[in-house]
């Protein structure tokens, strides 16, 4: 019966070619005439960032809290599936999905984010295919320019601006953490509105990343400790 429904669905799914030259939709930007930005106009923030320049850490933070094994499996988690399943049954409703990175992207992309069994299918179809079409790299690099971090900030450089007011290349490790926390719920774990949910979550990623090895537990706790200034774009 499985077998049967990935059959079925595997027509319906869109071509993940698309993905290979995907450009992002950037806001119309308004400058002067001696060349100042003076404004611009999108109620989708996004500023494209080089996957080459993102920093190690950065990219930790988001791999530790989202999915830490995504350069070892194919694009799919069977580990995390179980733990889901057990947890909706525990729950008797469709409340976790375990979906890899490579799933989000597939989900966010290609598909829509409405909670179906149809959907969950096609999104496990399509994380095979990316995994034999995509480098690792290139479906990373698709998830952190396009994952919505809350505030109309779509990816990481968005995020950067919104929350730090920095570019990418310049979050700290505390910063990219607090970012790394928010792709989940990003409006309930706002840390403008709930700065205190937003401190458990940079918590949780910091604890992530040292039980992952990305950082001793003394870089981990000093980043904790450390005083983030936010800064919120108009």
């Amino acid at each position: 019966a499985l077998a049967f429904l990935f059959y079925f669905f595997a027509k319906e799914v869109p071509q993940v070619a698309v993905l290979k030259n995907y450009q992002q939709e950037l806001a119309t930007e308004v400058y002067s005439r001696d060349g100042r930005k003076i404004g611009e106009f999108t109620t989708e923030r996004r500023y494209p960032v080089e996957f080459a320049k993102i920093p190690k850490h950065v990219i930790q933070a988001f791999l530790a809290a989202e999915d830490s094994k995504f350069y070892e499996h194919k694009g799919i988690d069977y580990s995390g599936i179980s733990r889901a399943i057990f947890s909706n049954l525990l729950r008797a409703k469709f409340a976790q999905g375990g979906s890899t990175i490579t799933q989000q992207v597939a989900r966010t992309l290609l598909l829509t984010r409405k909670k179906e069994l149809s959907r969950k299918i096609k999104e496990i179809i399509l994380a095979f295919r990316m995994e034999k079409e995509l480098s690792k790299d290139e479906i990373l690099g698709l998830y952190l320019s396009e994952i919505y971090l809350g505030h109309g900030a779509y990816g990481i450089g968005a995020a950067a601006q919104n929350y730090f007011n920095k570019k990418v290349e310049n979050l700290s490790v505390a910063e990219a953490a607090m970012l790394a926390g928010l792709p989940q719920r990003p409006n309930e774990w706002d840390p403008f509105r709930n700065p205190g949910i937003a401190k458990r979550r940079q918590a949780y990623v910091l604890k992530r990343m040292a039980e992952e090895g990305f950082l001793t537990e003394d870089v981990a706790k000093e980043a904790l400790n450390q005083t983030l200034k936010l800064y919120e774009v108009e």
